[in-house]
């Protein structure tokens, strides 16, 4: 378990939005629990990444335990070119590598994601969900930010997908701040 000071960042080089970043963006599915030790390595090759990570806490023999862990486990993005790509495989840690086809739906994405997670929400992994309605936040620090809006024991969340590897998370969010769009 790495000491909270020796977890790679969640964006690389850090001063940048994944916006920001240019080149071709890849989906990296990596060995199990490698996602950090790549994303050391991607800093060090000095390669532009996102890796969505977010707290949990849990309880051993009384202690409280705190782990960065990843949003979407075994999974990772980078942005480059062609030389990078290869670097990236190099590194021997990654089983798969996705082209990402459709930039602009990915990084709008990815966006809410990076969002959130700037701006403190406390982001849970969440089962995809295909049903309900398409949200996008109005007000607050997660404004612009779409999603899909579900209700669970009395609350209402916002479920950000990453459709490209059928998984989520979730950020709870009052409904005051979100209105129904159509994609």
């Amino acid at each position: 378990m790495l000491k909270e000071s020796e977890n790679p960042p969640i964006v690389w080089p850090e001063e940048k939005s994944i916006i920001d970043f240019e080149g071709q963006w890849w989906v990296v599915h990596t060995k199990s629990r490698n996602e950090k030790a790549l994303a050391n390595d991607l800093t060090r090759k000095n390669i532009c990444y996102f890796l969505p990570m977010s707290w949990k806490i849990r309880r051993i023999r009384g202690r409280k335990i705190r782990s960065l862990l990843p949003l979407f486990g075994g999974y990772m993005f980078f942005c480059g070119n062609e030389n990078q790509r290869l670097e990236v495989l190099r590194t021997n840690r990654v089983t798969n590598l996705i082209e990402v086809k459709n930039t602009e739906k990915f990084l709008r994405e990815l966006t809410s994601i990076e969002q959130a997670l700037l701006a403190g929400a406390d982001l849970t992994p969440h089962k995809y969900i295909e049903t309900g309605q398409l949200c996008q936040v109005i007000a607050g620090p997660l404004a612009g930010s779409r999603g899909i809006a579900i209700k669970t024991m009395g609350k209402t969340k916002l479920i950000l997908r990453v459709e490209m590897l059928g998984q989520a998370a979730s950020v709870e969010i009052d409904t005051d701040s979100i209105e129904i769009i159509d994609e």
